[in-house]
């Protein structure tokens, strides 16, 4: 083959690589081109279907504003009986769960000893008053003496000290008398408030000391919440005040007033303390938890549900429906409150009657195409909410 015929051949081979390179690239845009298209075909045809209760209309509503509140039931009226003579503990027979009435003798300490010092006492009260005899007779005596002239008026001063010494003396031993009735008294321990018991802290028996814990009684007729609120909520808390709880164990709420606010802060924590009284204490139990809501007010706002509004962008913002599409609106929050028992929230940034999709259908892309199954009339409540669906 001569050189002309070889340059030839490499001259046809270069453009048929080029021309087989031209087509390849032209058909790949094709598929790509063809692909955008479908892509954009599919997703003009996405629909996403709501049913009516799946969105709800902002409207103007009264807010019940409050707060939450929790902590344990405590009895109004409670006491700790303690002994206050120390000695054997006999006649304790309450237990646990058994009711008392005020005054009701609950357990006795042995007396023995407190009954020789009774006697005591009273001897050395008795010996007393016959030392007042012999020093009023000695004084006598002695005056007579310094009336006739046989004495000085010196001994006789003595014989009336004397006299006045052994009076003071007398008191004395009666004072010692008295103190010995009431250790004697105190050897009886009573009820001091009608209630039930609630512990047993001693058995019969056993030596007790002065102080020792013996009983603890607790009036369930009045019982009360121990509510600890921060120290911005307590400022809106006022005497009066209403709430519903729930206690534990109890499927019923149970209405509790506010009956006292603590004037000072907890030390280290700051926290307020406010006191609740409950309505009505039948079947609770001393040291139950509740918790519940405080009513601290009332306000009208524009308002959604709190679940609409979302918050996984910067800004909070809701999904409203717009032309049968899905439009995000950033919406500026207000104060929180409960419209029936459905917790809402005002917003700014929305007009009223907008529709808006209820935050548990989830998020959906800006745009999207809405279609609902039946059509939404007045402003639905926002209880439960169905899956969305996608139709091609």
């Amino acid at each position: 083959m001569s050189k002309r015929h070889f340059k030839w051949l490499a001259l046809a081979l270069a453009l048929l690589l080029i021309g087989f390179g031209v087509m390849r690239a032209l058909s790949a845009r094709k598929a790509q081109q063809e692909a955008v298209a479908q892509a954009s075909v599919a997703k003009a045809q996405t629909v996403v279907e709501l049913a009516a209760s799946d969105v709800v209309k902002a409207e103007t509503l009264e807010l019940a504003q409050g707060l939450p509140i929790s902590g344990s039931l405590k009895a109004f009226n409670s006491a700790l009986v303690k002994a206050r003579a120390a000695g054997e503990l006999q006649g304790l027979t309450v237990r646990e769960g058994d009711t008392v009435k005020a005054g009701q003798v609950l357990a006795r300490v042995d007396a023995t000893e407190y009954n020789a010092r009774v006697r005591q006492a009273q001897q050395q009260a008795d010996s007393a008053k016959a030392q007042i005899d012999i020093a009023q007779r000695q004084f006598d005596n002695n005056k007579a003496l310094v009336d006739q002239g046989f004495i000085s008026k010196t001994a006789l001063e003595t014989s009336m000290n004397n006299l006045a010494a052994a009076r003071a003396n007398h008191q004395a031993a009666l004072a010692g008398v008295e103190v010995a009735r009431k250790t004697l008294e105190d050897t009886v321990l009573r009820a001091p408030i009608s209630g039930v018991v609630s512990q047993r802290l001693a058995q019969p028996g056993e030596r007790v000391a002065v102080e020792a814990r013996v009983i603890e009684i607790v009036d369930l007729s009045r019982l009360e919440l121990e509510a600890t609120l921060s120290a911005a909520d307590s400022v809106d808390v006022r005497v009066g005040q209403e709430a519903s709880l729930q206690v534990e164990g109890s499927t019923k709420a149970v209405l509790a007033k506010v009956a006292r606010i603590n004037p000072s802060a907890q030390a280290g924590s700051r926290s307020v303390l406010a006191y609740l009284a409950i309505a009505d204490a039948t079947g609770l139990r001393n040291g139950l938890f509740a918790q519940g809501r405080l009513g601290t007010g009332r306000t009208s706002a524009l308002a959604v549900a709190l679940s609409a509004v979302r918050t996984d962008k910067p800004s909070p913002y809701v999904q409203v429906v717009e032309n049968n599409q899905v439009v995000h609106k950033g919406v500026e929050l207000g104060a929180r409150g409960e419209a029936g028992k459905e917790p809402m929230v005002a917003v700014k940034g929305i007009a009223p009657g907008a529709v808006v999709i209820n935050g548990s259908v989830g998020s959906l892309r800006e745009g999207t195409a809405v279609r609902f199954t039946q059509p939404v009339a007045g402003a639905a409540p926002v209880r439960a909410a169905s899956a969305a669906r996608t139709a091609p």
